[in-house]
């Protein structure tokens, strides 16, 4: 079981080397972080987009581009589409977005002839490495569905048990969050979490465990579990998923565990054919890195199960 980025990092090495296609590569932060991927031995990279621009901005951070290959697109739109295509072909593992924004990055994805549509809907999920937490955390959905119905929430759940399991959590802990451990009738969150624990216990979701609802800190500090005396649940302050009620609750959680000092972070969206890297200017090279790490396992295991 992978408990931090440095054992995934690990663990990627251990599969045969992944490549990612790049969505519009001239983009100085993910060259640096698709550099630093294959230098690790995480992933290769396929760069698609102005070939003169990212030469240009290789040459600015002193980055070698002998072993990439490049697909000279000067179009934005046209070059996400031959990026992903690489992606849909089995040419490339992974998906990463460059210097294009999220919606049209998206929209690649989404595309009827060559994007990674699998026919249920996309989740986002972030994965976390914590000082103070023993695992790992899986926070969902944070950036992507908004207003999450029941329906949605399975979906989410069975979106991220792959991604559990790729990092070596063979029966993930799911815990639907709530401000409270209880259900209340006037706390309709609280009634879908238990609604998602039934489902589990009937068979309805399976390969992992679900139990809802769970205020956060029951989720994580197994002293609070003692402190409360809920030592009949079966998540004690050790849940592996954090299920967010909604994408306001899910985002301001994300952005606080950010900016927690050593916590370590990656992202990908997935219910895709292949995993895709979404992430922002505003994260760190660090992130950008892990999300490849972090795709790269998640490509073996989808592999793996095919």
């Amino acid at each position: 079981m992978s408990k931090s980025f440095d054992e995934i990092i690990s663990k990627v090495k251990e599969c045969e080397m992944k490549t990612v296609a790049v969505s519009v590569a001239q983009d100085d932060a993910v060259l640096e972080a698709v550099r630093e991927a294959k230098e690790k031995g995480i992933a290769n990279a396929i760069l698609v987009g102005d070939e003169a621009k990212i030469r240009e901005i290789a040459a600015s951070i002193d980055m070698d581009l002998t072993g990439f290959e490049i697909i000279d697109e000067s179009d934005m739109i046209v070059a996400s589409l031959k990026a992903v295509k690489l992606a849909h072909d089995g040419k490339a593992d992974m998906y990463m977005k460059g210097l294009i924004d999220s919606k049209n990055f998206l929209r690649s994805v989404l595309d009827k002839e060559v994007g990674l549509r699998t026919g249920g809907p996309l989740s986002h999920v972030a994965v976390f490495d914590v000082p103070g937490v023993e695992q790992l955390l899986f926070l969902t959905d944070v950036a992507f569905m908004t207003y999450p119905t029941l329906e949605d929430k399975v979906s989410i759940i069975n979106n991220t048990v792959p991604v559990c399991n790729a990092c070596g959590i063979e029966m993930p802990k799911v815990a639907p969050l709530a401000a409270v451990e209880v259900i209340n009738p006037k706390m309709p969150v609280t009634l879908e979490a238990a609604e998602l624990t039934k489902m589990n216990e009937e068979g309805k979701i399976t390969g992992c465990i679900v139990d809802g609802p769970l205020s956060l800190d029951l989720a994580i500090d197994p002293n609070a579990a003692k402190h409360k005396g809920a030592t009949d649940r079966k998540i004690q302050g050790d849940a592996d998923v954090l299920l967010f009620p909604d994408i306001h609750a899910g985002n301001l959680v994300y952005k606080v565990m950010v900016r927690v000092e050593g916590a370590k972070n990656g992202c990908i969206l997935t219910g895709t054919k292949v995993p895709c890297i979404l992430t922002s200017r505003s994260d760190t090279f660090e992130t950008k890195v892990n999300s490849i790490a972090l795709a790269a396992v998640v490509a073996e295991e989808l592999k793996k199960n095919k």
